[in-house]
């Protein structure tokens, strides 16, 4: 979808299979950004705009239409991040967000707070890093302040999120209160046969192997192996990895990748 004209920078790492949209423009603050990374199979819709010198997305994301990407400071995302229409991330204080988070549409992430006159002694005005960890999830529409996020915190459609994230807890409402003695926390333990049972419904290759060890990793070069305990697979960008994985995400299982 894209010949690079609309991205600008001096240091470009392209992973195979990326889509961005001609609409897109990817750039640093004045002119070229410093270096831009984005990952295998990683899609970037229309008139997306990252703005930054310094800015790097994983494999297989997806970054839907009209978001909005700016800041000083790096932004770094990680592998299997959904990141819906007319979303705003800002790096100015800096931003990192893990792998596998999700970030409804119509969100803003944001690391700064700017604007009130000095002459007149504005006492609002500061950065601070935005730092969002591994399968944190901001179902929709949501207002995030420069906090921790936790694994696996939630926050509900509609959140203002002023304070910290704890792990696999759940926010609501404005400003976002601790809901997890009241409902579920977004994740609950399941066994070994329920994980083995939720991948038998794939059609497995026999370059895939689905494994609960590394004590089980025999041949990484030929085979790509899937560690249903850590959602981890050995990258190897074969044609039925890349099919697998595509597969595994219409049904919203997600792995990343580790060197071997």
């Amino acid at each position: 979808m894209s010949n690079m004209t609309n991205i600008q920078a001096e240091e470009i790492i392209l992973g195979e299979n990326v889509q961005i949209a001609p609409s897109a423009s990817i750039r640093g603050l004045n002119g070229k950004a410093k270096r831009i990374e984005i990952g295998d199979n990683t899609f970037i819709g229309e008139n997306v705009q990252i703005i930054m010198d310094d800015f790097s997305i994983g494999d297989y994301c997806k970054v839907h239409h009209n978001s909005n990407f700016h800041g000083y400071k790096p932004l770094s995302i990680g592998h299997n991040a959904w990141i819906g229409q007319s979303t705003l991330i800002d790096s100015i204080g800096g931003t990192t967000i893990g792998d596998n988070c999700g970030i409804g549409a119509y969100s803003q992430l944001w690391s700064h707070i700017r604007y009130g006159d000095p002459l007149e002694g504005c006492n609002y005005e500061g950065s601070h890093p935005l730092t969002i960890g591994n399968d944190v999830w901001f179902v929709g529409h949501c207002i995030v302040s420069p906090i921790v996020a936790a694994n696996k915190s939630m926050a509900l459609v509609g959140s203002v999120i002023t304070s910290n994230m704890e792990e696999n807890h759940v926010y609501g409402g404005s400003p976002a209160k601790d809901l997890t003695g009241k409902i579920k926390p977004q994740f609950s333990p399941i066994t070994m046969g329920e994980k083995r049972a939720l991948m038998s419904q794939f059609e497995i290759a026999n370059d895939i192997q689905i494994i609960e060890d590394v004590s089980e990793i025999k041949d990484p070069e030929n085979i790509s192996y899937f560690n249903i305990v850590d959602r981890t697979y050995t990258k190897r960008r074969s044609e039925n990895e890349v099919a697998f994985m595509r597969q595994l995400q219409s049904k919203l299982i997600k792995f990343t990748p580790v060197p071997f």
